[in-house]
């Protein structure tokens, strides 16, 4: 072998090694970056705080139960889950301990349906989990689940506890596979909006109230700039010279194609879908402008608006009503703002904060719906209130329940004691306001002295002084010094 052709065949094997070692480094980048990529979809595929599915690997799981399904002909349910007040953890605690409260729930759930079950963590509060077999398996699990959930949460800080809503739905027998995390999750919300704390299995009849519910909503939204809305005014009747002191403004909306539609359909659509805001401040502009026209006519009668949760948690909510009173012309004294017992008693920062502004402003505060929550001495006597109202489902029933007479006895002892006025509502007949009068309430309300009627008519009983229904206007209203006498 000459020269040249040794260095040739050392060259070859030169290059014949360098590309054994590039090869090799191209197969261990491609290995780690598989490895990677490996590594990085199981990630994508498991939630981080919890370790349960993600919804994309959920849904995966649902393609492969419904493949399964349709095969074989059997069926598979999946069911939808929120923590009833996951919300509130939320507000009222520190983010660790929201993620201790999803961590544990997420156990529970694990040890509720076994390891044959999918469990994925959804948004928030949310859950769902997929099984196989029908209905029957399904409300099995979910009361499993639901007794598990409702243990208390041993936490860090302290000890909480949660409730569970489940919504329920079966393929094929509650529609196609598009359509199933959907319809658990329709069952689940009809469920929460009525109290929670139970199971639900899916009806197409909620897709209908659903489909709606979101046309309804639709309208609300354009009802305030298409002039819709309207205030009723129903008089309020002192007990002892049957004479009308006040009026409460009740609002009422007249829909183009259904007609008047009642605020027990409308009120909690506007709240649950964050519509508060804009038919609060209508119905402040309109009370007030109400109160103005009344004023110049000769009529000085105080007006009272249902102020919602939404809009005591609003930080401007005070200056706001100021405002318009003061643009109108009308005086703070005669503004009521009607609270309900429930959103009284939220002691958070936001709501103690807008009462002490009330406090400042000179508004009258009026404790709505009493009653049906639970106050005690303690935080009724913190409260700038002036007046109680006994809640209309004990007044109701004052004839024919002695439990309702002496829960109405107690609240107006109780208010004596705090030296706050108490008027009843919902009084339709003779025999209830005579209990009233003798257990020494201040005020009545109801359909025996008048039902709600347009602010016009309300002007036109004042002036006539007298309402046709036995309730004359009290002689202060027209008085001068209109302060000597709204006690």
């Amino acid at each position: 072998m000459d020269t040249w052709q040794f260095i040739s065949l050392g060259v070859a094997a030169a290059l014949s090694c360098l590309y054994a070692l590039e090869r090799k480094k191209r197969v261990q980048a491609t290995s780690d970056r598989d490895r990677a990529l490996d590594q990085m979809s199981a990630k994508n595929d498991q939630d981080f705080r919890t370790g349960l599915m993600t919804p994309d690997a959920f849904d995966k799981a649902l393609n492969d139960a419904t493949q399964k399904a349709d095969r074989a002909g059997g069926s598979y349910a999946v069911l939808a889950i929120v923590l009833d007040n996951f919300g509130l953890i939320q507000d009222g605690f520190e983010t660790e301990i929201g993620d201790q409260v999803l961590k544990l729930t997420a156990q529970r759930l694990l040890t509720s349906v076994g390891h044959s079950a999918s469990v994925c963590k959804g948004e928030g509060g949310e859950f769902a989990v997929l099984l196989s077999g029908g209905v029957p398996i399904g409300t099995q699990a979910a009361r499993r689940i639901n007794a598990e959930l409702s243990k208390p949460l041993e936490l860090s800080a302290n000890t909480t506890q949660s409730t569970c809503s489940i919504g329920i739905a079966v393929y094929p027998e509650h529609g196609a596979r598009a359509k199933m995390w959907g319809n658990a999750s329709l069952a689940m919300r009809s469920l929460k909006s009525s109290g929670g704390n139970d199971y639900c299995v899916y009806d197409p009849a909620m897709a209908v109230q659903a489909r709606d519910e979101a046309v309804m909503v639709n309208d609300l939204r354009q009802a305030v700039e298409a002039q819709q809305f309207t205030l009723y005014f129903q008089p309020k009747i002192d007990a002892q010279s049957l004479q009308v002191t006040a009026a409460e403004a009740l609002l009422r909306w007249h829909h183009p194609t259904r007609g008047f539609v009642s605020p027990v359909v409308f009120i909690p659509l506007a709240e649950k879908h964050g519509l508060m805001g804009p038919i609060g401040n209508w119905v402040i502009e309109e009370a007030s402008r109400t109160a103005a026209v009344w004023l110049q006519s000769g009529l000085r009668m105080r007006v009272a608006v249902n102020i919602s949760g939404y809009q005591m948690r609003q930080d401007n909510l005070v200056e706001h009503i100021v405002s318009v009173l003061e643009r109108h012309g009308v005086q703070p004294e005669r503004f009521t703002c009607e609270i309900t017992e429930t959103v009284a008693m939220e002691d958070t920062a936001a709501t103690k904060l807008t009462f002490e502004k009330m406090r400042q402003a000179g508004f009258h505060v009026s404790i709505d719906d009493f009653g049906t929550g639970y106050s005690s001495l303690g935080s009724l006597r913190r409260l700038p209130a002036a007046e109680l109202k006994i809640d209309r489902a004990f007044v109701m029933d004052l004839e024919t329940s002695e439990e309702a007479r002496s829960i109405a006895k107690s609240i107006i002892d109780m208010a004596r004691a705090l030296g706050l006025k108490v008027i009843a509502e919902g009084v339709e007949t003779l025999g209830q306001s005579n209990l009233l009068v003798d257990m020494g309430c201040d005020e009545l309300q109801g359909f025996l002295y008048s039902l709600p009627i347009p602010a016009e008519d309300l002007q036109k009983m004042a002036m006539q002084r007298h309402g046709g229904s036995g309730s004359d206007f009290r002689d202060s209203l027209y008085a001068t010094n209109f302060l000597r006498d709204i006690g």
